[in-house]
């Protein structure tokens, strides 16, 4: 298959490398001194799973300058949306898919606003990955995989031809019938490690251990799944213990996404995490003290350490 990977930091960067070696024809599309490391020395991936280097990664700046392609992913922050889904619009137009794995769960909506919602799956991305230096991206998750699915829950053959690329790959990947459920059971974990990591500046192996910062989380992953069940989606009786255990096992070095971003003085996807629980817990009288607060004490950074 001809695949682009539309932002190849850490997530993009292991899908296309795996997808890459397997032997499909993947274009990279970067920027600044990742992208020129690439093109200088290749694109390595390495964790703990093993390590792959493609000596001559394709990589680019310009999505025009790429031919249409069967699949984009669609891996950029949130904040470059709609940016990026109009840069990325041509390479679908003889019947490629475009796959959001952006954080969050109104990603692959706000890409179909601009590049056609028929042509627009959304997606789960379960790996853990940085760059770890301009041209090497780390990833330290064992098993990663993907999850998505078109919005009428069908098993189309497009999905299904992606998720056999997938597999062959060596990664997992599914095709759920029910994304949006999908993307809120993860959103609730997601809004409140993002949050939390942000906030204490310490891991997982922390977060989840000390007792205070516990019982923070468990607060945490309750108002974001009382949100969730206000604006129509089932989730399990258990879910907010489920996720303490879920979250109890993580790699004791891991963090989120938004530390990371914040602690390089980056721009954070505040809006659409805690942001997000926030608003939807005030149109549907939700009460969000804890994310309310973590949204608060990140504002002064969102825009990065300049903002």
């Amino acid at each position: 298959m001809r695949i682009a990977i539309m932002g190849a930091g850490g997530i993009g960067g292991y899908y296309g490398a795996k997808l890459a070696a397997s032997g499909n024809e993947v274009v990279f599309i970067a920027r600044g001194a990742h992208l020129d490391a690439i093109r200088a020395k290749g694109f390595s991936l390495v964790g703990p799973a093993g390590d792959i280097h493609l000596p001559k990664a394709v990589a680019t700046d310009d999505p025009s300058t790429v031919a249409p392609v069967d699949v984009v992913l669609f891996c950029v922050k949130l904040f470059d949306t709609e940016a990026a889904a109009r840069a990325i619009a041509p390479l679908l137009d003889r019947g490629g898919i475009c796959i959001s794995l952006q954080n969050g769960v109104d990603g692959q909506h706000r890409v179909g606003a601009v590049a056609g919602g028929d042509r627009v799956l959304g997606g789960l991305a379960f790996v853990s990955a940085v760059i770890e230096t301009p041209g090497t991206v780390r990833y330290n998750s064992a098993n990663p995989a993907l999850e998505f699915g078109e919005a009428d829950g069908s098993l189309s053959e497009r999905a299904v031809r992606f998720r056999d690329a997938c597999i062959a790959a060596g990664f997992g990947a599914t095709v759920v019938k029910d994304i949006r459920a999908a993307q809120w059971n993860k959103f609730i974990g997601l809004s409140t490690n993002a949050a939390l990591t942000a906030l204490a500046r310490r891991p997982a192996g922390v977060v989840y251990h000390d007792p205070d910062l516990l019982e923070i989380a468990r607060q945490g992953f309750a108002e974001a799944a009382a949100v969730a069940r206000a604006v129509g989606i089932e989730l399990p009786a258990d879910i907010v213990d489920a996720l303490v255990k879920k979250h109890q096992g993580f790699p004791a070095d891991m963090y989120a996404s938004m530390y990371h971003d914040l602690n390089r003085g980056k721009r954070l996807e505040l809006e659409s995490l805690s942001g997000l629980v926030v608003r939807k817990g005030r149109e549907h009288g939700v009460p969000t003290p804890v994310h309310a607060m973590a949204y608060a004490c990140l504002k002064p950074f969102l825009n990065g350490s300049a903002g």
